[in-house]
């Protein structure tokens, strides 16, 4: 050793090997155990204790011998006053300090990523990038919000807070302070667990940047039965047609569903691994459609990786000639000594481009906040965020990520255990806990608008498609890549009679006297839910009764069921049989339909077009006809035992 090393490095690995009682090996150990402090800041007394007590750990420490361990402390501090390290007022006082009792906990700043590091780096030293105030702080949120959810039985929390210009980790709770019985050794910020509905917005930008949607593109919200799947919203409500952001700052699950079923699940697979979602492995047919609404599992690590990706391309596109950097999905880091490489920078977009993660980033600020802080936008210090929730089935998970230009913050909130709870959710659970970690932060400024990568276009006031020539037109900013969408489908031009109250032809109509107009006209069922909502919408007028078009006018559709559907019959408490409640849309709320089974009258309908039908085991022809003449069909499978 005297060969090898300087007196400095002997002493060091003595004092880092050396044996202080009671299980406690190494000085900084012993100066956690005994005194709660890091070495540097022990006192002269505290600092002669730990000396003395290697030379005979198993008989003299802390709670043990204290007379002999004070005697053997105090020779110590008269040898330093007479070499004259210390004056003799520190002396003194020194001596006047007390003892150490038995051993205290070791600090719990950050166990889980300290188990992560020791697991990745084993028999390594590491520096972490944990801002220790910010963890100790955030640590403390954690704990009052686990103390009030645990009433509920929610015994789990995490939170992770990453610095988006360098990919730092300086926030890292693994779990809340719960006991060995609700799993607090489990760090669930590495646990794959269903990811609600936290995947939409990565479907949205996708669709922006692919060309799909524009922002205000409205997207069908209507009961919807794919292949036997027949997703929900959360509220049970539907609004005909919606448009694509705010089907997003919402988060309503039957838009989400079509537009996957328009993207396809496929190539939304792609992208998610694209994104390095690790847990996302199964073949994407395993997923199906409900891959958006929580069909797959995902972890809070590798989602807060992907939301960080986002901002950093949008923040390093504005600020270096609209430039793109290679490696820019990189992953997280809790090692101060590595330094990132992002690669080199070029005009290639990696997965998403600016103008896309711009548009989603604004479709997220205008989520709903939690329940309680309604008026969010009215304060002077109101934080600018793009943040999205999500609740898996049964209440099991409650999701937060919230994104600005500097920080990303990922919370989940449930049971490690995977139990359910009534009332945990995405925005009433893990949100308030989400802003309460932000306003620990630095206020951030909201993200400058990427002009190279948007190009300004017409688009349709009402449908927002791109504008054909009858729309109302305004002008929006849509990403460079969204201009070969569709132009709008929804405005038709038709013929009016002079006192513009019924459509009319050159059948019935001399063409001096017609009045031209562009109408803005949904689909039925789209139209049904839609005018419930929208109380500007107007019907399109019916021909005058003596057009010869009058009974061609089909504004009537099923919108429940669809077609190839099976229906089970179910029986009540009593064991009969229970009708299935077969509802069709028409346009004229005053009209009267005729129902038939099988070409068999089975009533009339006026208002609310909903009938009870009974059938027997088989394949059976439902038939509406309207009082015009118009008429639907459609083919059902009954199974009534």
């Amino acid at each position: 050793l005297e060969f090898r090393h300087s007196k400095d490095k002997i002493l060091e690995l003595y004092c880092a090997h050396a044996p202080f009682g009671s299980n406690v090996v190494g000085l900084e150990m012993a100066s956690w155990k005994y005194f709660g402090l890091q070495p540097h800041q022990l006192s002269w007394a505290e600092a002669a204790t730990l000396a003395v007590l290697p030379n005979a750990p198993s008989l003299i420490y802390p709670g043990k011998n204290q007379e002999r361990l004070l005697a053997k402390r105090n020779r110590l501090l008269k040898k330093l006053y007479n070499d004259k390290v210390i004056d003799k007022a520190t002396y003194e006082l020194s001596l006047q300090e007390s003892l150490p009792q038995k051993p205290s906990d070791v600090p719990q700043i950050a166990p889980h990523l300290v188990q992560k590091a020791a697991k990745e780096h084993p028999a390594e030293k590491i520096k972490t990038t944990i801002q220790l105030d910010l963890q100790e702080r955030t640590n403390e949120i954690v704990k009052q919000y686990y103390n009030y959810y645990k009433q509920n039985q929610v015994y789990n929390i995490s939170v992770l807070v990453v610095d988006v210009k360098t990919r730092n980790v300086i926030t890292y709770v693994g779990n809340s302070p719960t006991d060995k019985e609700h799993q607090k050794d489990v760090d669930v910020i590495e646990a794959p667990r269903s990811t609600g509905s936290i995947l939409k917005p990565y479907l949205y930008a996708a669709m922006l940047n692919d060309g799909y949607i524009l922002p205000q593109t409205l997207v069908p919200d209507v009961p919807t039965q794919i292949s036997g799947y027949s997703p929900q919203n959360f509220n049970l409500t539907y609004d005909g047609a919606v448009p694509a952001s705010r089907a997003l700052a919402r988060s309503l699950n039957i838009p989400s569903v079509l537009m996957l079923q328009d993207y396809s699940v496929n190539q939304f697979y792609e992208k998610l691994q694209q994104l390095k979602l690790r847990n996302v492995n199964r073949q994407p047919s395993n997923y199906g459609l409900s891959l958006i609404l929580g069909g797959a599992e995902s972890n809070l690590w590798d989602l807060c990786k992907a939301y960080a990706y986002m901002s950093s391309t949008l923040t390093y596109f504005n600020q270096n000639d609209s430039k793109y950097r290679k490696n820019e999905m990189l992953n997280l880091n809790y090692d101060a000594d590595f330094q990132p490489d992002f690669g080199s920078s070029s005009r290639q977009k990696n997965i998403f481009g600016a103008g896309a993660i711009w548009q989603t980033f604004n479709a997220m600020k205008e989520v709903n906040r939690p329940e309680g802080d309604e008026g969010w936008k009215f304060y002077d210090s109101s934080l600018e965020i793009a943040w999205k929730t999500g609740t898996s089935f049964g209440s099991r998970d409650a999701w937060a990520i919230g994104v600005t230009k500097d920080y990303v913050v990922g919370i989940w909130v449930g049971n490690a255990t995977g139990e359910g709870r009534p009332l945990l959710t995405g925005v009433d659970s893990a949100a308030p806990i989400l802003f309460d970690v932000f306003r620990l932060l630095p206020k951030s400024k909201w993200f400058e608008m990427p002009y190279n990568d948007l190009d300004p276009v017409e688009v349709c006031e009402l449908s927002g498609y791109l504008a054909q020539d009858h729309c109302p037109k305004i002008k929006q900013w849509i990403p460079k890549t969204a201009k070969k969408t569709d132009n709008c489908p929804y405005h038709k031009i038709i013929h009016l009679d002079k006192n513009q109250q019924f459509r009319v032809n050159s059948n019935c109509e001399s063409v001096d006297e017609m009045i031209t107009k562009s109408w803005f006209v949904l689909p039925p069922v789209m139209e049904w839910y839609y005018k419930s909502k929208n109380v500007n919408y107007q019907n399109l007028p019916p021909f005058r009764s003596d057009c010869v078009d009058a009974l061609q006018d089909k504004r009537m559709d099923f919108i429940y069921p669809k077609a190839n559907t099976k229906i089970i019959l179910t029986k009540d408490f009593e064991s009969k049989v229970q009708p299935a409640i077969i509802k069709v849309a028409h346009s004229n709320s005053d009209a009267e339909l005729f129902w038939y089974l099988d070409d068999k009258y089975v009533g009339t309908t006026k208002t609310f077009h909903e009938k009870p039908i009974f059938a027997t085991t088989g394949f059976h022809i439902i038939t509406v006809v309207d009082e015009f003449g118009n008429e639907i069909r459609r083919k059902v499978q009954f199974e009534s035992e």
